[in-house]
């Protein structure tokens, strides 16, 4: 007895109209860039844990608490230069904030309805007060379902968690634009975050673009998905933010 061992795409060709066989080709090539990952070649934003305040000092005579401090949520702000005239930006509603998450079936994305926030400037620098909040509520995704899903327990849990803050603690410029700190607070946790921007600050506005990913695990967002098609960690954040001149 002879076997004969057919590849099995080649199986599936025999006897296939050339333009089926283009069609599925197409979709074959679909379906295989559905599976990456859209933070693959994404900046990772650098996160870590907000710094803990100065241990009060022992009272004379008292032992020293031996509790660990609490972690500090309130950023420590950029100065504002000495005699500086501080000129405040409201964000426009032109502005977009939006994300992309996958599982290892393919992506979706999606974006903020509703946020609010300032921007400072003082001799061409943005500085202290300058912070953003999103309305969480106003979460919208490319699904109806996958929307409802994000706003429940297992992802934002909007009910506790009504608002996400992201305060400016510092700005400095580099080779490929800015380097942004501050503090993001998310899902009711509060990191450090820091990433890259290109910014133009001029007299009537302000324009901020942003790409880069943070990891969701990070801020204690943990469902995983089914089984067979489990939820990446990262998610792609993308700014396209203009602040006006008030």
């Amino acid at each position: 007895m002879h076997f004969k061992l057919t590849n099995p795409t080649e199986a599936m060709k025999t006897n296939r109209p050339p333009m089926i066989e283009c069609l599925w080709l197409t979709l074959l090539a679909i379906a295989l860039a559905g599976c990456g990952n859209p933070a693959d070649g994404v900046e990772e934003a650098r996160v870590s844990e907000p710094t803990p305040p100065p241990a009060a000092p022992a009272d004379s005579g008292t032992s020293a608490s031996t509790s660990a401090p609490e972690l500090n949520p309130a950023p420590a702000q950029p100065p504002v230069p000495a005699g500086a005239d501080v000129k405040t930006y409201a964000i426009s509603a032109d502005s977009t904030i939006g994300f992309t998450g996958s599982k290892i079936t393919g992506s979706h994305s999606g974006f903020f309805e509703k946020f609010s926030g300032t921007i400072s400037v003082a001799d061409g620098t943005i500085v202290s007060p300058s912070s953003i909040e999103i309305d969480m509520d106003s979460t919208t995704s490319d699904s109806e379902k996958l929307t409802r899903h994000l706003k429940s327990e297992d992802f934002f849990d909007v009910a506790q968690f009504p608002t996400s803050v992201f305060s400016l603690t510092g700005i400095k410029a580099t080779e490929n634009g800015h380097e942004i700190s501050g503090q993001l607070t998310l899902h009711g946790i509060t990191k450090n975050i820091a990433f890259n921007a290109d910014i133009d600050i001029t007299e009537s506005e302000i324009l901020l673009i942003a790409k880069f990913s943070i990891k969701r695990f990070d801020f204690d967002i943990v469902y995983k998905g089914r089984a067979d098609d489990l939820i990446r960690d990262e998610v792609v954040i993308q700014l396209d933010v203009t602040a006006e001149s008030s």
